[in-house]
């Protein structure tokens, strides 16, 4: 299925000459008939959540951008993509930069933005080269500038490369990096949308959500919220990786099983169905799924809440039965105590405390005592912190203790792993 992405399969679908033929910079045209408000209320329609993780509905949040501000607005688009498992939106810049920069431009007319920056990760480097090859090429042709598209209204467009720190892609962390601050979460309230880049009114939403934009405002939003199911409409792309035949990012519809997803699109689990121990369904920082969940649970922000995991950023990590969870926990433990900032102590200090008792239990020096442990201090983590940094520390461990925790006792007891 490809519903926004068409043409990402041509050759050289990065180009602005293959995007205007294949109706690129149309919908843009289409919006500015429409008109601001008509432009929001269509996104409003759609239903569309923002695709980086939060899930947090994309035409709510721009119309939260006061009215008869005298302040500057800004959009930010966030391209850090720091989530473990996550390589949808390298791909977005890689093959399709243009449909980005569209999608910008029609939410800054919408909200009166005249000036915007795409927060990108500092490793994604050849991928930078072709975003701003395309902002070029934009600009050159009368797409960006003073005078946008020739339509009277300004836009400017512009690179900011991160450094590569994973709490970046949390949104004030982002503003303070923009801002060449050290990358650490702000306390909210205030919120962005009153006081975010520069202190003004600032929009932030992921490549995927931007991008999706276009499509949104050609086909209208009651088509687009046709899609999927309820509460999760439109389509997302996944990035399956881990123990499948095919990995992959796979744009389909929200709402589908799980296991559709891995049988007919990513080429099966490695070994067969049965073969299958569990799966983490968005990004490293969401609870893993037990193999008889992934059974029968739809791809959808509500039946992933239900089950006590979360949709996230969308990176499905596939683990077969050959998988110590044990192991792999410990080492996403150690990730997140690195990435912690430091700012808040349940975070700088549990992220340390939960590495070391992770990393001492893999080496099967681990005790009974420990399990419980982990659990305590997952606990005086979790919700206690200014950005999600801790609960994502959390997630993992709470996810495998709720699922998985007879691994967990047999690594204490024989001192190695269940899987061998």
């Amino acid at each position: 299925m490809k519903i926004v992405y068409q043409n990402i399969h041509l050759p050289n679908s990065h180009t602005l000459a293959v995007y205007r033929a294949n109706g690129g910079y149309q919908a843009v045209l289409k919006a500015i008939e429409l008109g601001p408000d008509e432009v929001i209320e269509e996104v409003k329609r759609s239903g569309i959540r923002g695709r980086g993780g939060a899930g947090f509905p994309a035409g709510m949040k721009w119309s939260f951008i006061p009215k008869n501000d005298p302040r500057p607005r800004y959009l930010t688009c966030n391209a850090d993509e720091g989530e473990p498992g996550t390589c949808k939106d390298r791909d977005i810049i890689r093959f399709d930069p243009h449909r980005l920069i569209e999608g910008m431009i029609i939410c800054g007319f919408a909200v009166g933005i005249q000036q915007a920056y795409i927060y990108i990760r500092g490793e994604f480097y050849r991928e930078t080269e072709r975003l701003q090859a395309a902002i070029d090429d934009a600009y050159a042709d009368g797409i960006l500038g003073d005078n946008a598209l020739g339509k009277g209204f300004k836009f400017h467009l512009a690179i900011h490369r991160g450094a590569g720190a994973y709490v970046c892609g949390e949104e004030t962390g982002l503003i303070e990096s923009i801002e060449g601050k050290k990358g650490q979460p702000r306390l909210k309230p205030p919120f962005p949308a009153n006081i975010g880049l520069y202190g003004c009114p600032t929009v932030i939403n992921n490549v995927e959500t931007l991008a999706s934009i276009p499509t949104i405002i050609e086909k209208g939003g009651a088509w687009y919220g046709g899609l999927g199911v309820a509460k999760s409409s439109g389509t997302k792309i996944f990035s399956v990786s881990g123990h499948v035949n095919k990995p992959g990012n796979y744009e389909v519809e929200l709402g589908i099983p799980l296991k559709t997803l891995l049988e007919e699109h990513a080429g099966g689990v490695r070994g067969g169905w049965s073969n299958l121990k569990g799966v983490i369904p968005g990004g490293s920082s969401s609870p893993i799924l037990p193999a008889e969940v992934c059974a029968t649970i739809t791809m959808d922000y509500d039946s992933m809440a239900k089950a006590g995991t979360m949709l996230g950023s969308g990176a499905v990590i596939v683990i077969d039965k050959s998988v110590c969870l044990v192991r792999a926990v410990a080492r996403l433990s150690r990730f997140y105590r690195h990435e912690s900032c430091g700012q808040c102590t349940p975070c700088r200090e549990g992220t340390g405390w939960l590495a070391q008792i992770m990393t001492r239990m893999e080496a099967g020096q681990g005790t009974m005592e420990d399990i419980d442990l982990l659990q305590e201090i997952c606990n005086n983590i979790g919700g206690k912190t200014i950005c999600a940094l801790g609960d994502a520390a959390a997630g993992p461990i709470m996810g495998a203790l709720r699922s998985f925790k007879e691994e967990f006792i047999y690594h204490v007891e024989h001192g190695r792993c269940m899987a061998g």
